[in-house]
């Protein structure tokens, strides 16, 4: 089997969320690849340097190097990686997560062609983010989705009684976490039963500053800081409406995951959203930072509970197709 270096930020041990290097490279060991995975250093730049360090001690040894790539600092690593797998003569793949990895398309061509111009192939998870790059004329790039383990997600119908919303990332300006508040306070102030949790860990101080915002507000919002996929799900289990306010987006898991668990969703209309839910037919799509529009959705879910029932169907049958039974054979095809 294939001996393959996944170049990722494996920081779940240090209190951030889990990344994909971390799931899908578990998923990948299941099917007998030879994984390893770099790097769980705290520090960015001891983080930098065992990456690079890593691709170097393995040339000869090694088939592919898989590189998660996004927009922001982690471009930065993953052109590193990348020219130093070029120089070694190894073949390196980028799996392209970022979702304003299209505006690196526009603002740093030179760097984005010296990384994806040369990649053995280029990964997008989402239609979105390959459209993008096929629009900028890159040609070598396949859509593989981000998967979860279907079987460990139990759908349950969920009753619109009163109004109790999840939210769940990683909190970062980006994500936009502010606006879940606005969206609760406009809802009290209308008059209608409403709760908020909010789980997630911090990643640049958005989360201090969304709970200051709550308290200055005078609302009572429930942050649970990191948990545990079996403990959100778990947890997940009292709430009935997922909002996702983001800003920036490509496919993101936790999306997925909602779906997959029954929560009708109502979403941003950025980045791959649109890609990943129809509007009206598996979720709701709303403009970004927009309170009234969210409101409004949710007001829509309450009287019309059909709607709901038939949003969450929909949405469960959709992310059958990110099942990991059927998302292996796409990468079983490529690194074999």
């Amino acid at each position: 089997m294939k001996n393959i270096i996944y170049i990722g930020n494996q920081l779940s041990g240090k209190n951030k969320t889990p990344t994909s290097v971390e799931t899908l490279g578990v998923f990948l060991k299941m099917e007998g690849f030879h994984v390893k995975l770099v790097s769980n250093k705290p520090n960015k730049l001891m983080r930098l340097f065992d990456m690079l360090l890593t691709v170097l001690l393995s040339r000869g040894k090694v088939d592919y190097v898989l590189i998660d790539t996004y927009s922001t600092l982690n471009f930065c690593f993953a052109y590193a990686v990348s020219q130093l797998c070029r120089i070694l003569n190894l073949k390196y793949i980028p799996i392209l997560r970022g979702g304003g990895l299209p505006n690196r398309l526009k603002h740093n061509p030179r760097l984005s062609k010296s990384i994806f111009n040369n990649a053995h192939i280029n990964v997008a998870p989402s239609l979105y983010t390959k459209s993008n790059f096929e629009a900028s004329g890159y040609t070598n790039v396949v859509c593989i989705p981000n998967s979860i383990e279907l079987k460990k997600y139990t759908f349950t119908k969920r009753p619109l009684d009163a109004v109790n919303l999840l939210w769940v990332r990683s909190f970062s300006r980006v994500y936009n976490p502010s606006l879940a508040i606005d969206i609760l306070k406009s809802l009290k102030e209308n008059d209608i039963e409403a709760k908020l949790c909010m789980i997630g860990p911090d990643n640049d101080g958005s989360l201090e500053e969304t709970k200051m915002y709550a308290k200055k507000l005078n609302l009572d919002v429930e942050f649970t800081g990191r948990l545990t996929k079996p403990q959100w799900h778990d947890k997940a289990r009292h709430f009935n409406i997922f909002i996702n306010t983001t800003n920036v987006d490509n496919t993101p898991v936790s999306v997925i995951e909602a779906m997959a668990l029954g929560l009708p969703i109502i979403s941003t209309n950025v980045g791959g959203m649109p890609f990943l839910i129809d509007n009206g037919l598996d979720g709701i799509l709303v403009e970004p930072n927009d309170v009234n529009a969210f409101n409004t959705a949710i007001k829509n879910l309450i009287k019309d509970k059909t709607l709901a029932i038939n949003l969450s169907k929909n949405a469960r049958l959709k992310v059958e197709q990110f099942d990991w039974e059927i998302v292996k054979e796409k990468w079983i095809s490529l690194l074999s």
